[in-house]
């Protein structure tokens, strides 16, 4: 898949852009000043697979307590700044790894540019982040509602004002909760700048709504190639929004590790529970980090057959199943015994597969 070129960035020890893996991103939903939990929280993204983490900095409370979250966790920290351009510096100033903020919203450009200055002293990257709720009046006044042109302008408009400033560190999100809006807005931008992008679908919804959304979303746009990062936007804990990102990478083959499992849907010949095999299998594959293909299948008659990519899998029967691999039955196994009998082989078929 070709990916449209980007500059390369650096955010704390993740290098983003030109071609370099696509980041996974969350954001904590603990108070930024609760020090504790917010590690705690960091700490468990950063196990699930999250490559870059942003906190809310409404406060200054919450901008002194980045000093002490940056010494506990071992990703990078971007600190979310809207209105208040002292919050960006106090930021900056205590470790923030990228400061996002929307141009728009900072205040007067002598505001703007204080904050532009202290990035540029410590080579701190700019996220100009965009979105329909935060458009500057005069766009909205001259289109008339949030279109996909009009977030282009309004991103377009603030890169140029940091550009001005002497300050090209920068990467941009442009979201709507508009799934076909934002597919657009990223084709019009990639088009005019080639900073690397932040992409997402804002406000997508709960987990299953947004799940859906995302996937669609984010996986027409990288599959046309372009996006740096994503982000997962779901009503629920952070940590379910890495799952699903790393599922959207891993279908485009962007993302190579860790086990993909296949099911088939349930239909009449099955006589097995296939739906709770299935999901047990997926709970206990969910940390392997092992680069192999598991299939879970209904059927002796066509499991095997359709899942001949596999590197290894079950199917049922009635009361039993079978394991196979690439296709070819090795044992008949008790269907209460399936999933052990799976996982046994996955544990040893990994060693060859990843010695």
């Amino acid at each position: 898949m070709n990916r449209t070129q980007t500059r390369t960035i650096q955010i704390g020890n993740v290098t983003i852009g030109g071609g370099h893996k696509i980041a996974i991103q969350s954001m904590t939903n603990t108070k930024t000043e609760n020090i504790e939990a917010t590690v705690g929280q960091i700490l468990e993204l950063e196990q699930g697979g999250c490559d870059i983490i942003r906190v809310a900095v409404p406060t200054m409370e919450a901008a002194l307590a980045i000093k002490a979250i940056k010494k506990q966790i071992h990703i990078p920290l971007v600190a979310d700044i809207h209105f208040d351009y002292r919050l960006a510096l106090a930021s900056i100033e205590n470790g923030a790894d990228k400061i996002r903020i929307n141009p728009g919203n900072i205040g007067s450009s002598d505001r703007l540019k204080k904050v532009v200055d202290a990035c540029k002293a410590r080579n701190i990257p700019i996220r100009v982040g965009v979105n329909s709720g935060s458009l500057e009046k005069e766009i909205l006044a001259k289109y008339g509602h949030p279109t996909a042109e009009a977030l282009v302008e309004s991103a377009l408009n603030q890169c140029r004002a940091i550009e001005a400033l002497g300050y090209n560190q920068l990467v941009v999100s442009i979201k709507s909760s508009d799934v076909i809006k934002s597919i657009e807005a990223y084709r019009q931008i990639t088009k005019e700048i080639d900073y690397p992008l932040h992409l997402g679908i804002t406000e997508s919804g709960t987990a299953w709504a947004g799940t859906i959304k995302s996937a669609v979303g984010l996986g027409a746009m990288l599959a046309e190639g372009f996006g740096d990062t994503i982000r997962v936007s779901l009503t629920d804990k952070p940590i379910e929004e890495i799952k699903v990102g790393k599922q959207i990478l891993k279908a485009l083959g962007y993302e190579n590790h860790g086990i993909e499992i296949i099911s088939c849907p349930t239909c009449g010949r099955t006589d097995i529970d296939l739906i709770g095999i299935a999901n047990e299998v997926e709970k206990r594959c969910a940390d392997l980090d092992l680069n192999i293909k598991v299939a879970v299948m209904g059927c002796i008659v066509n499991g095997p057959g359709e899942a001949r990519e596999a590197d290894i899998g079950l199917a049922g029967g009635k009361g039993l199943g079978i394991i196979f691999k690439k296709g070819v039955i090795i044992k008949k196994v008790k269907e209460e015994e399936l999933v052990e009998a799976l996982m046994t082989e996955i544990m040893t078929t990994s060693k060859v597969i990843n010695p």
